[in-house]
């Protein structure tokens, strides 16, 4: 389940849990972050997500629900047991505050993915971060704190294209890295492409077939040159 599913976007001023069941209606105190994470299935320990480990019916109040009322919807009395069924069934609600916090976080993510793989057509350089967020602000686009980056980048691409000469791609390169410095340059082919195929040669060099974000490529052929002093040697494949 996406973390970014069950957020109300009623202005409040609480972050809660809420549930509603059989006429009866529930809330938790949580912290935000920890709620998400929990909810979508993250490992987080509940007791990191109550503030109090108390349930509400009207949290704002503080106004705590009936153990009659628990009994009857949950089953049990238990505050942790009850808290755990209303975050993974019921829904998140985040102050205004922290919606903005997570439309920043977003905004920066998608920014990052097209900074990675988007290049200039006219050049095959990558366009400047700052660049990249003058479009942003001139195409006014708006950010769904309720989607994923992922989601949201196929289209904020095709608003900022109007504004800016970008395309994705992804190059498939082929590498050969001497022996006395292939160990130091693996860690960074790993680092920043995928790994189609490699194989050490006989003599101790390392030969790979790596796949690499277009706007990556001229970062990482500089990190591999300045590992290998110059003598890394690259080969485009493919480009997609």
């Amino acid at each position: 389940m996406s973390m970014d599913r069950g957020l109300s976007r009623e202005k409040i001023h609480l972050n809660l849990g809420k549930y509603t069941k059989h006429g009866h209606h529930f809330e938790i105190d949580v912290e935000p972050d920890m709620a998400l994470s929990f909810k979508a299935g993250k490992g987080v320990d509940i007791r990191d997500v109550l503030k109090a480990q108390k349930i509400f019916a009207n949290a704002k109040k503080g106004e705590l629900a009936s153990e009659a009322a628990m009994k009857q919807v949950f089953n049990t009395t238990d505050a942790l047991q009850v808290a755990s069924i209303i975050l993974k069934d019921g829904e998140i609600q985040v102050t205004s505050e922290h919606r903005e916090k997570l439309r920043e976080e977003k905004r920066k993510k998608v920014m990052n993915l097209i900074h990675r793989y988007g290049v200039d057509p006219r050049t095959n350089a990558p366009h400047p971060l700052t660049r990249i967020e003058n479009a942003f602000a001139e195409a006014k686009v708006k950010i769904d704190e309720n989607k994923s980056a992922d989601e949201q980048v196929k289209d904020i691409m095709k608003m900022l294209q109007v504004i800016l000469p970008i395309k994705f791609e992804v190059k498939q390169l082929k590498l050969h890295i001497p022996s006395q410095y292939a160990s130091k340059a693996n860690g960074i082919v790993k680092q920043f492409s995928k790994v189609v195929k490699a194989e050490w040669a006989a003599d101790g060099s390392f030969n790979a077939c790596v796949e690499i974000p277009g706007g990556l490529e001229e970062e990482f052929l500089n990190k591999l040159n300045s590992a290998t002093h110059g003598t890394v040697t690259s080969e485009i494949e493919q480009i997609r």
